[in-house]
């Protein structure tokens, strides 16, 4: 392999098309590494989540200079306040993170990685601090067997559940295979939201044109919760809203409300990406309470999951108990630390 490492945002983006070829193909198939995520997290850091950082993508190439591997990183000062090679997207708003390799060449671009960190003048070469890899990502193993093969300390630990939901053929299986209460209650919701006095209906936003307005609609619902409204710091919601548009260019940007005559009571803002939907972020105008209509649009948004084909339904990080009612299957993220 034949390592390099882009410096620069414009020796970033040349790499668009060769990057989302290879994401297509990576063990780790999700949407926060997609080329046009990370342009759009790089240029608002997170939404000043990190108050600087310097890029250090580092690609690697077989002799006929295909491209084989990416570690997508960035040097900044990590939580501890470590100088650290840190994958872009880190840490709040990218639930999933990683390398993007092939399955089969991780182990030799894990090891080709370390090799060449440990050549070059970083101050940050000598430690990687990993966040939100996925517990089942192949990276975990690969890493561990380069580092300890070049002397370097390896550890790992838990950061979060993210519970999710393979989804069946069609939704009265589904709903079938879930707690015979919860499948009493997703029925009844929706049905009492069918056959409320004024009119209640959900749909997707899929005009461009109008993004903008809609993203603001969506945060404001977020913001009716307390510790939302504090995340949406301005910085915060131009980051979204740069994220969403994005997303809707490349198409698997999926926002949805639903709303009560006529007024936006509850949103998703979701990414269907893969075959499989991503549950990114959520809001609810409390005054309709008493409708459920959280629960009534997720109900609409996995039926429609199940019934257009998608095999999973995730709801990323963060254990939250109506998730597992619905049907998820839990597993973790990791934070992975390697030390020259």
């Amino acid at each position: 392999m034949h390592l390099a490492t882009i410096r620069t945002l414009p020796e970033l983006a040349s790499l668009e098309n060769e990057w989302d070829n290879l994401s297509a193909v990576s063990a780790s198939h999700v949407p926060f590494l997609r080329h046009e995520y990370i342009i759009a997290w790089w240029q608002g850091l997170g939404g000043g989540e990190w108050s600087h950082g310097e890029l250090c993508v580092v690609t690697a190439r077989d002799d006929q200079a295909r491209l084989v591997g990416i570690a997508p990183l960035f040097i900044t000062d990590n939580r501890e306040g470590e100088p650290a090679l840190m994958l872009l997207g880190s840490i709040e708003i990218s639930d999933y993170l990683d390398i993007i390799a092939r399955q089969q060449d991780i182990p030799a671009f894990m090891e080709a990685l370390l090799t060449y960190l440990a050549s070059q003048s970083l101050t940050a070469a000598g430690l990687l601090d990993w966040h939100n890899v996925l517990e089942s990502s192949p990276t975990l193993p690969a890493l561990q067997a380069a580092a300890q093969k070049l002397g370097w300390s390896y550890s790992q630990q838990p950061l979060q559940h993210c519970p999710y939901i393979p989804l069946p053929a069609d939704w009265e299986r589904y709903l079938s295979g879930i707690d015979k209460k919860q499948r009493h209650e997703i029925r009844r919701k929706m049905r009492r939201a069918k056959e409320y006095y004024l009119p209640v209906r959900w749909y997707f936003c899929q005009d461009g044109s109008t993004l903008e307005r809609d993203m603001d609609d969506f945060m404001q619902l977020m913001s009716y919760d307390a510790d939302k409204s504090k995340f949406l710091t301005p910085e915060m919601r131009k980051q979204l809203q740069a994220i969403a548009q994005a997303a809707h260019r490349a198409g698997w940007l999926q926002l949805s409300f639903i709303e009560v005559n006529g007024q936006r009571a509850a949103g998703y803002l979701n990414f269907d990406y893969m075959n499989h939907i991503w549950v990114y972020n959520s809001g609810f105008d409390l005054q309709f309470s008493e409708l459920s209509l959280g629960w009534v649009l997720l109900g609409n948004l996995l039926q429609w999951a199940i019934e257009n084909g998608r095999q999973c339904f995730d709801f990323m990080r963060g254990d939250e108990q109506y998730k597992y009612r619905f049907g998820a299957i839990d597993r973790l993220v990791m934070r992975l630390q390697v030390r020259k």
